[in-house]
């Protein structure tokens, strides 16, 4: 399955080794994740040398082409809370999982369109992603 990885970049990066886990734990389960840069240690770097437009271009194309949506919403993110509205609006399988002491919008866990599992350790990780996300 083709999946956008949403992760918060400008909200705070605290959770980017765990972003780096989800999606090696995507990939192994056999997902395509278009969206590894949200991992990269080096995002801010690049981002600067491309424009919020095309930036928000790239990610609304990214999700078109995807079947899903992962977001990972410990860390409040008004992008990636855009990207999960994007993809809702567009009837994407929409998946967010969080940290399980996370303070988590109730515009997320209150859509019956998104899926909202919390989480304790990284282990979980791949059973939650076996019950809510379809094998390739």
């Amino acid at each position: 399955m083709k999946i956008f990885f949403a992760g918060s970049i400008r909200g705070g990066r605290g959770m980017l080794p765990a972003y780096i886990q989800i999606i090696e734990k995507l990939k192994m389960q056999g997902h395509t994740v278009v969206s590894e840069h949200v991992a990269s240690e080096v995002l801010e770097e690049t981002e600067a040398k491309i424009t919020d437009e095309e930036i928000f271009k790239n990610d609304l194309g990214y999700i078109d082409r995807c079947e899903c949506l992962v977001a990972e919403v410990t860390v409040s993110s008004i992008g990636v809370g855009y990207e999960i509205g994007y993809a809702v609006s567009k009837g994407k399988l929409v998946l967010c999982i969080y940290r399980e002491e996370a303070n988590v919008s109730a515009m997320v866990r209150g859509n019956r369109q998104i899926i909202s599992v919390p989480y304790t350790n990284m282990e979980e990780l791949g059973h939650i992603f076996t019950m809510h996300l379809p094998s390739n």
